[in-house]
């Protein structure tokens, strides 16, 4: 609730045309829309500078029109889907309004979908996002969007693994200007270390359950990267490349004043 709504409901009860358990009600409820399956959150882009993300996981196709809709409705001109497959996508976008089917894009690699367009990037300078491997760029994709979803300009660094060290050293200037780094890397997880040595800024670690039997489906490159020596390196979840554009993106944001930020 934004404060002309909150003055006007103050308003009301001063008038008397509202009554004080109705007024609580209001402020109560306000800021969501109970959808009975969900309560999509109307107010997280005030409070935290971005709407609220979907997670298609666990969702059905009518459960995820229901909350884009309700989203859309409330003004959000950009909803981020995450993990959401080709075919639920395609059920969703079967049940939104001609205008929402018009602004509804598929990511096939990461397995995301967009309503609405992409913000024009106001970082302080831009997040680079570093994959080990080819195998690992469903994640690093997810990361990438994300950040560009949340006002981030993205720089992308793809096959920069330790197997071959000099690939990643040819782009240590787009590194070292970085607001923020993501390293995503499955296998032994090293990338993040190599990168934590290279550079001043935050490198967050996202971990892949890309590799061979003895990796664990992502725990051998956890395990390394919660263990690396490399100072400034923090760590998500085994495939959180959402969690961790969205890290990215909220450092790249932080003391920059309007002129500062980058168009």
């Amino acid at each position: 609730m934004d404060k002309q709504e909150l003055q006007t409901i103050l308003a009301a009860v001063a008038d008397g045309s509202l009554d004080l358990p109705e007024a609580e009600r209001e402020i109560m409820q306000s800021g969501y829309v109970d959808l009975g399956y969900a309560k999509p959150d109307l107010d997280r882009k005030r409070r935290q500078g971005a709407s609220e993300v979907i997670y298609g996981v666990g969702k059905t196709a009518e459960q995820i029109a229901g909350i884009v809709t309700s989203l859309r409705a409330a003004g959000e001109q950009c909803i981020l889907i995450t993990r959401i497959d080709k075919e639920k996508a395609r059920k969703t976008v079967a049940l939104l309004s001609p205008a929402d089917r018009e602004a509804f894009s598929y990511h096939d690699l990461p397995r995301l979908a967009i309503v609405g367009e992409k913000p024009e990037p106001n970082g302080c300078s831009y997040v680079a996002v570093a994959a080990a491997g080819t195998s690992d760029l469903y994640c690093a994709e997810e990361a990438a969007i994300t950040a560009e979803m949340l006002g981030s300009r993205v720089v992308r660094l793809f096959d920069v693994g330790v197997a071959g060290v000099h690939r990643l050293l040819s782009h240590v200037d787009d590194l070292r200007g970085a607001s923020a780094i993501v390293a995503v890397a499955g296998m032994e997880g090293a990338l993040a270390s190599v990168v934590g040595g290279l550079v001043s800024s935050p490198v967050i670690a996202c971990p892949t359950s890309v590799g061979y039997g003895a990796s664990l489906q992502g725990i051998a490159a956890l395990l390394s990267m919660l263990n690396s020596c490399a100072s400034g390196v923090s760590v998500v979840n085994i495939d959180n490349g959402f969690g961790a554009g969205y890290q990215a993106a909220l450092i790249d944001h932080v003391g920059c004043t309007h002129d500062e930020k980058t168009a």
